[in-house]
């Protein structure tokens, strides 16, 4: 049986994630598949490599850093986070990323981004994470409005979770028997429409398909949301998610709120873990 272990983003949101990742690497579940989008990918990335608590540490010990979140970076650079620290000084130099037990690893792992032409989910697996190249995961946490566009390949691509947040759909259809859902928004969650029309208008006037995929994000999410109670109706899904909604933005810096967080994430796993370890048989 393939197990599959999805990831919505959510940028710091995700800290709940991080302490999803943390308590199963504890407890010592690892999943045959592993696919994320935005901060889910990133986050993912250390799950595949074995690398329980490096992604804590990166948000305790760089948060606060403006190489890692800040107006200047968006006034110097046209993007809110550091991507070159984010994407280079840290995993080669601050908080090493084990590139070799990432790619020894059996487990499938796809980072999921949207084609800013075509306005489409785009999925590129494993292999595309390398030590001289992480564009790849660069691209699907470059927000828009914040955020630049990424060339990969001779593409463009930006935020995995525009076009497909929530990539379960993907995990069943790269032989999924099952999958372990972590969200960053409670079940209750209701996306509302999205804002600064105008803004992305102007921003993406030469990519109109992108503007679409925008617009329509609200409406995919629900989609997704309602395909997931399916899921779990039939067995095929468990879902960890915050009981409540998070009271941190995706720009949280607060350490002490970000650390609550982390904890609900852990704590929540592990009171699931009898649960989750009789759907997994793992």
């Amino acid at each position: 049986m393939k197990i599959g272990l999805v990831l919505e983003g959510g940028g710091l949101r995700a800290s709940y994630t991080i302490g999803v990742l943390d308590c199963l690497m504890d407890r010592r579940v690892w999943t045959d598949y592993v696919i994320g989008v935005s901060a889910g990918a990133c986050h993912g990335a250390s799950y595949v490599a074995r690398q329980r608590g490096r992604s804590r540490r990166i948000n305790t010990n760089y948060v606060k850093d403006s190489r890692y979140i800040s107006l200047r970076n968006l006034i110097t650079t046209g993007s809110l986070f550091g991507m070159d620290f984010m994407f280079n000084k840290i995993p080669k130099e601050l908080e090493p990323f084990d590139y070799d037990t990432y790619l020894e690893n059996p487990c499938d792992f796809v980072v999921g981004v949207t084609d800013i032409n075509s306005g489409q989910p785009v999925y590129f697996p494993k292999s595309s994470v390398t030590f001289e190249d992480s564009s790849v995961l660069q691209a699907s946490s470059s927000l828009p409005l914040v955020s630049k566009p990424v060339e990969y390949d001779g593409g463009l691509y930006m935020d995995g979770g525009i076009a497909d947040p929530i990539p379960v759909k993907k995990a069943f259809e790269d032989g999924c028997d099952k999958v372990i859902v972590v969200l960053t928004r409670d079940r209750n969650f209701v996306k509302d429409p999205e804002g600064n029309e105008f803004a992305y208008r102007r921003a993406f006037r030469n990519y109109p398909k992108m503007t679409e995929a925008i617009a329509n994000r609200h409406i995919v999410y629900t989609k997704t949301q309602d395909y997931l109670n399916e899921l779990e109706e039939q067995g095929k899904a468990f879902v960890l998610a915050p009981e409540k909604p998070l009271t941190i933005s995706r720009f949280e810096t607060n350490l002490q709120k970000l650390d609550e967080v982390y904890q609900e994430g852990y704590m929540q796993t592990a009171a699931k873990m009898p649960q989750l370890c009789k759907f997994t048989k793992l």
